[in-house]
């Protein structure tokens, strides 16, 4: 993916600072429909068929498919898409992708390659299924949450019908699926497991709060979360990760809960500015308050209950970011530690349930604010 364009800089005149006018933004754009932050990596031996089922937020007439290499060189030699249908069967008939007019392509360690544009008509809440034959490193998700989706040793990617051979339910090697139409806000949700969608052993990026307030506002908001993450990771990790992904207006962070316990209150803060920093030029910035905590898994319980409260009472006050409210809309009114009933699964993360109501909240508060 071509690297964002840097937001203009200062132009001083006396003792004023003047802001240059923006160049316009296209009329029409390639815009992220879907997308995954792979972190992690996972290597085949012989050429490997994985079909992807994959949900796409956004509307247009082309798209064009990235994939990223693991920890190790990636080749493929050979990638279609399609409409997905049921059990690892196409609803449509595949359509070869091409890399500067090459079948497939060899790249290195954590590189990425960008499919030529293909037309291929897609609506919002579509799901497509990306079925590639490669052999070497991917990059890969922490945490299954795809179902639908399978992988068989040998070369199966123009296989109309199913595939057979063995359920795969983590995201892996396509970050990102771009489709081209009037260009429009676009939304990346930035977090750790509650927001990638960890909900219990059996979950679906589909049921995550992100996936459910981009269907109910018809806007993409893709999923640049990362199970086990904190401030460190994601700052570390924020140039691949985030700052790479184009087409991206606005960004929602909802981060923290990994942290609390282990760093000062000061340094909570301190890291949250640092990302509110790096990405302020990139695009228009969200925050949401931590999610009651019944208990840790890490530290004392006590430290990182006093350590939540005082996080959440200085992001209601900063004025960096848009808030939404999340604590608000989950915690129990009796205690502010607990969920309300229903809400979670296991003190930590929220349930189905939580999610819906988590994604109600974000959609009420992106609406109040004009989207």
């Amino acid at each position: 993916m071509e690297p964002l364009e840097v937001a203009p800089a200062l132009v001083l005149h006396g003792t004023e600072a003047m802001r240059p006018t923006p160049p316009l933004a296209p009329a029409r754009s390639f815009q992220p429909g879907f997308y995954q932050a792979l972190r992690w990596s996972y290597s085949v031996s012989s050429v490997t068929t994985f079909r992807l089922r994959l949900p796409v937020g956004r509307t247009g007439e082309r798209l064009r498919v990235t994939f990223r290499a693991g920890d190790g060189s990636l080749t493929l030699q050979k990638a279609t898409v399609a409409r997905a249908g049921s059990n690892g069967a196409l609803a449509s008939t595949p359509i070869a992708l091409t890399f500067s007019g090459q079948p497939g392509f060899t790249v290195g360690t954590r590189t990425h390659a960008v499919s030529d544009p293909v037309p291929f008509p897609v609506n919002a809440g579509d799901e497509l299924a990306v079925s590639f034959e490669v052999k070497g490193a991917l990059s890969v998700s922490a945490i299954d949450a795809f179902p639908g989706s399978f992988m068989r040793q040998g070369t199966y990617a123009a296989t109309p019908g199913a595939i057979g051979g063995s359920s795969w339910q983590r995201a892996i090697g396509v970050t990102a699926v771009h489709v081209e139409a009037e260009t429009s806000r676009a939304f990346v949700a930035i977090g750790d497991s509650i927001t990638e969608g960890y909900i219990d052993t059996y979950n679906d990026t589909r049921n995550a709060w992100p996936s459910l307030a981009e269907n109910a506002l018809k806007v993409p908001i893709v999923n640049a979360g990362v199970s086990g993450q904190g401030f460190y990771d994601a700052l570390q990790y924020l140039d691949r990760e985030v700052l790479s992904l184009t087409g991206i207006t606005d960004c929602i962070i909802l981060l923290g809960t990994n942290d609390l316990g282990a760093v000062s209150d000061a340094e909570l803060q301190a890291r949250m500015t640092r990302l509110f920093d790096q990405l302020r030029p990139r695009c228009k910035l969200w925050v949401s308050t931590l999610l009651p905590k019944e208990k840790t898994n890490y530290g004392n319980y006590e430290t990182v209950k006093a350590s939540r409260l005082v996080f959440n009472g200085w992001l209601r006050q900063q004025t960096q970011a848009e808030l939404i409210d999340l604590e608000a809309v989950t915690r129990s009114s009796s205690n502010v530690h607990l969920f309300i009933d229903g809400l979670e699964v296991d003190g930590i993360h929220p349930s189905k349930e939580g999610h819906q109501v988590m994604a109600a909240e974000v959609v009420r508060v992106l609406r109040a604010k004009g989207l």
